[in-house]
This record gives structure tokens, sequence and C-alpha cells, in this order.
């Protein structure tokens, strides 16, 4: 409760974007609506009560992570265990180098907070959202056992966000857009919790990208889910059954998803009135390794034909990390 109240001007209803107030439960100071809190965790999940008639897959993905949080923890049993897997990785190993310490920055779509808690090492502020409670709880338990008190858990709605505008220095949402009903609205709803002069980093499926994994996954469902050596990640010997299990269900189980391109993102950035940084892959000739890339240093796109070279180059790279590209963002400082 005492770590809610340092946080509460941070909040906002996610009914009706006015202050909440902390008593037993928190209050909306406007519309009086109500929140419980459990395990600390504030569960400020609001429906999208959008028109009748449009497609809402929230609540059956919501379901879907309930019923399977991802990723799971089974290989962390230390924060240094958790710091060290994560820095395998070369997306969380670069933002870890390149953020500042002592920075606000909120993750839409956290899952079980992997990256969260790992960002949060650092001196960094970091709220940790999903809508399944169940991810949260695994992600609220690591966290207090480890003692990572830099790390907040919160259930959210990312088209109702819970936190007032221009509260973050960076905004992260990496492979969630995707598995929403409207990836640009909710692109353009988390955008709104981007302070004035900080960024946006959003990862999401490619529409070349995912070619490899749609195939296997018409494969595996015709051979009733057997070939799942068809997946490199499925047949590492050096990661638990319960961890390739989960990726399993994330990729191939999955109830929805949409993909993308890098053309796609770019307009997404303009009309939200956002300036581009850059995209991963790059659509610059020679943009250099992904290994080493600045994330935030400033990088003019190409032209449209340099751009599809760039994307359909991203046709190979679904074969293991599920054909991804990110595209970060900058809002411009006051």
């Amino acid at each position: 409760m005492n770590d809610i109240q340092r946080n509460l001007d941070l909040l906002a209803c996610p009914r009706c974007s006015q202050r909440l107030s902390l008593e037993t439960r928190l209050r909306c100071t406007g519309c009086r609506s109500e929140f419980e809190i459990e395990d600390d965790i504030p569960l400020l999940f609001w429906p999208n009560e959008w028109e009748e008639g449009g497609r809402d897959v929230t609540n059956q993905v919501r379901e879907f992570y309930e019923a399977t949080p991802f990723p799971d923890y089974d290989e962390f049993d230390s924060r240094a265990s958790l710091a060290q897997k994560a820095r395998q990785g070369v997306f969380a190993r670069l933002l870890d180098e390149q953020l500042p310490t002592g920075i606000r920055v909120i993750e839409c779509g956290c899952g079980t907070g992997q990256l969260s808690s790992f960002l949060s090492l650092a001196n960094r502020s970091v709220f940790a959202t999903d809508m399944s409670v169940s991810s949260l709880r695994l992600g609220q338990r690591f966290a207090r056992e480890h003692s990572l008190d830099r790390v907040r858990f919160v259930q959210m709605n990312l088209f109702r966000p819970a936190f007032r505008p221009g509260a973050f220095q960076l905004v992260i949402s990496n492979g969630v857009l995707h598995h929403t009903s409207d990836p640009f609205l909710a692109f353009r709803s988390i955008s709104r919790l981007i302070a004035p002069g900080g960024y946006i980093l959003v990862g999401l499926y490619h529409r070349y990208g995912r070619l490899i994994t749609n195939a296997r996954r018409l494969m595996m469902r015709l051979s009733g889910d057997r070939w799942t050596s068809l997946d490199p990640n499925l047949r590492r010997k050096d990661t638990s059954p319960e961890k390739r299990r989960a990726w399993f269900v994330d990729q191939y189980k999955h109830p929805h998803e949409t993909r993308h391109t890098i053309g796609e993102a770019m307009r997404w950035v303009r009309e939200t009135g956002l300036e581009l940084v850059r995209t991963i892959p790059s659509t610059r000739p020679g943009g250099g390794s992904l290994e080493s890339v600045a994330l935030f240093e400033p990088e003019s796109p190409g032209n449209a034909i340099e751009r599809l070279v760039a994307e359909l180059g991203m046709i190979g790279s679904g074969s293991r990390e599920g054909g991804f590209f990110v595209a970060v963002a900058r809002r411009a400082a006051l």
C-alpha cells in the first residue's frame, strides 16, 4: 500500500482519466469508480466499451495468457541469473546499456515482467503493466523474493491507460500490439504516456518475417503438433520443457495476431505526431549490425526501394526469433 501511495500521482482512472485516491482500494475522484488491490497489484483494467459490431479480442487474449503466462521464471533463482539470461538477448542488453539510470519506464504488455525487472536493476523506476493477473502475480512474486523494489506491477488494458499522460521517459511495448484488435489505436493510446522528449519503442511481427512461422504453424497443425522440431527454439536442449512449452503455445496456439510492415509503422508514427528515430532492421543500406545498433540515435529511413529490400530481407528472420522488427519514435521536447 505504501508503494502505491508514493506513486499515486502517476495513476489515473482508466475509465475517465481523473485522479485516484487510495483507501482500502483505489477510488476515482471523478466518476467514483473503485478498483481493487490484490497482492499489492492495482487492478486497473477497464474494458474497451467500443461500439457494437467492432471485433474486440481483448478478453479472448487475456484468457489465453491467464491460462498460459509467458514467459515463465523456471530458469531464474536470483537477480544475477535474471540479469545474466537477459543480457544474452540482444534487445534487452542494448536497452540496459543505452538507457540512463534514474528514468521512469513503463512496459505495456509486460507478460510476467522479466524485461521490466531486469531494467529496474540499474536504479530505474519501471512499471510493468499487463491485462493478465496470472502473469503479473508471477512477476510480483519473483520481484518480492529477490528484493526488486524499483519495479511495480499494475493490471491495465493498454487501450485504457491507467497513468497520467506524459508520465514516462520511455514506453516499451514489445511483441504486444499485434495481439490486439486494433494495433494502430493501441499505439496511439500508449503514446499518450510519453513525456516531452521521451521515446516509445514497439516490436511487431513482420508481414514477411512471419512467413516461415506461418508455414511451420500449418505443418504442425497438419501433423497434430508432432513436428515441433521444425522450430529451432523447440529443439534446444539448454531450455527447460516448461519454457519450450510456453514458446510453443505463444507462437503456434495464440488466438489472434496481425502482421505489419516497416512502412506501416512509419505511418503510425507520423499520424500520431511523433518523430521516427529509427527502425530495426535499418532500412538504409549498410545500416550496421544489430549487435551494436544505437537504439535512440536518429537514422533517416531509406527510400521506398531501400525499404522494400530491407523488408524482403526479413523473410529469413522468422527462423528463430519469430519475425520481429522494432520501431523507435520520439515525442518532441517542449
